[in-house]
């Protein structure tokens, strides 16, 4: 959802004038669009603001901006800890971003602009998107949950809703642009619908998709496993174009800790649900994200999430060790664990979903898949003469050039034979057939012609 926003925060910087910076040349503006989820956003953020105090002070016209969750939730303590950031601004009113920064110039003087609600949804705001042939669509912002662990709703708000008549318009206009994959976002996107009423708004949104002409794979993240219905299954079951992956956070396989961090499901539920994704889907990859060492943890605690992993097969874990955020009731709980314990658990977690991983990708091996090619998913492509990219269900592909066939261009889609897999990707020798798209037209012209962004996505704007 951040790097949807920061697409944002580039188009409207380049509508308003400005223009991507070049290597080897001091920007005029850098951009920090921010985390709070974890505690690295904020060390991350503080040192490269340190990194810069230098650079500013040879240009001292360069501006520097500081957005997202960690400017809503910091808001005047980022000025006293950097006073060489000229403009701050939240997660409700990024459109703001190029008025800020005008009157900063103006009045010579930093500009702190924090909204406490939504000014306009997102997606209403212009995008320069990095990629020609996938792109993201926020269906909801907010949440309306209340995990004990997490900061999100604080600083993004309650649930709002597009309609689906304006997503839809949002779809069909990114096709027409060559457009061939969209993810459609929400921090708890299958609640979507809960703002008008339809409790089976989501399910009808991935068919709606299905009819769009063109649009070839959909996917979507989050959902949360205790508003995930059969509907949505069923949906995703018959919708073609709806991709077999599905990305469940798990949180903890405890039902005592899920009750702790105030998730609305518990083991039993959980693993009901992948075993009728498995069911309507024998193919369906699914990943997750878990949280090691929870306030209160036991270590039979974790051997319930172990057992949820094994039982599971995740594709692929995203494993976190638990850190205290400022303004959450979980940083107030007692029996916070030791991080030589959240160190411990968090090692052998990984090494049994490396496996586990590992295994499901070995399935693979003589299959042929279909792949569409990324932009960059590979950072051995130029040295081995391979092309890279994802399957249907989300998993990594390398896959090797066919001198004798058209070589294949980020947005094309290539079916070849998975020759060897490793825990994370997989590796095709042999291209059975390359197929042509309007991205991959679109990829081989220069970005300002092709109206995208094919590298960093602004004059300075990143992720922290």
């Amino acid at each position: 959802m951040n790097v949807h926003d920061s697409e944002r925060l580039a188009g409207m910087l380049e509508e308003a004038g400005y223009v991507p910076f070049v290597q080897g040349v001091t920007p005029d503006l850098i951009v920090f669009n921010t985390c709070a989820v974890r505690e690295n956003a904020d060390n991350k953020l503080y040192g490269n603001l340190s990194h810069l105090v230098p650079v500013k002070a040879k240009n001292p016209g360069m501006q520097i901006a500081v957005g997202g969750c960690l400017a809503q939730k910091d808001q005047h303590t980022i000025l006293k800890k950097s006073p060489v950031v000229d403009v701050v601004f939240g997660t409700h009113n990024i459109g703001s971003l190029p008025v800020l920064l005008e009157r900063a110039r103006i009045e010579q003087e930093a500009q702190i602009e924090i909204m406490e609600s939504l000014v306009e949804f997102p997606s209403v705001l212009p995008a320069k998107r990095e990629s020609a042939y996938a792109a993201w669509v926020s269906i909801s912002v907010g949440c309306n949950n209340t995990c004990t662990y997490c900061i999100v709703p604080a600083l993004r708000g309650k649930e709002r809703d597009r309609r689906p008549g304006e997503i839809l318009a949002e779809i069909e206009a990114l096709v027409a642009q060559g457009v061939s994959e969209i993810t459609l976002l929400g921090q708890n996107v299958n609640a979507y619908g809960v703002e008008f009423g339809d409790r089976e708004a989501f399910s009808k949104l991935l068919k709606a998709c299905g009819e769009v002409p063109g649009l070839e794979r959909v996917r979507f993240t989050s959902p949360h496993p205790g508003e995930f219905t059969d509907d949505v299954i069923e949906a995703m079951a018959v919708t073609p174009n709806v991709m077999p992956q599905l990305h469940m956070p798990l949180q903890s396989g405890s039902n005592e800790i899920l009750r702790a961090m105030r998730r609305s499901y518990r083991q039993d539920r959980y693993l009901g649900i992948i075993a009728k994704v498995r069911a309507a889907m024998p193919d369906a990859a699914i990943t997750t994200d878990i949280i090691v060492g929870f306030p209160g943890e036991t270590e039979e605690d974790f051997l319930q999430t172990m057992h949820v992993v094994k039982e599971a097969r995740f594709s692929m874990a995203y494993t976190f060790l638990y850190s205290p955020r400022p303004g959450t009731e979980a940083a107030e709980m007692p029996d916070q664990i030791p991080h030589a314990v959240k160190q411990d658990r968090y090692e052998r977690l990984v090494a049994v979903g490396n496996q586990i991983a590992w295994e499901e990708n070995l399935k693979q091996v003589g299959k042929i898949v279909e792949v569409l090619v990324a932009q960059g998913e590979g950072r051995k492509d130029g040295d081995t003469d391979r092309v890279s990219g994802r399957t249907p269900d989300f998993r990594l592909v390398h896959v090797t050039v066919d001198p004798n066939q058209p070589r294949p261009r980020p947005g094309d889609v290539v079916t070849a034979e998975v020759s060897f897999a490793a825990p994370f990707h997989m590796v095709a020798d042999r291209l059975v057939s390359v197929r042509r798209t309007k991205a991959g037209d679109l990829s081989e012209l220069p970005p300002e012609v092709a109206g995208i962004s094919l590298g960093m996505p602004t004059i300075r704007v990143g992720t922290a």
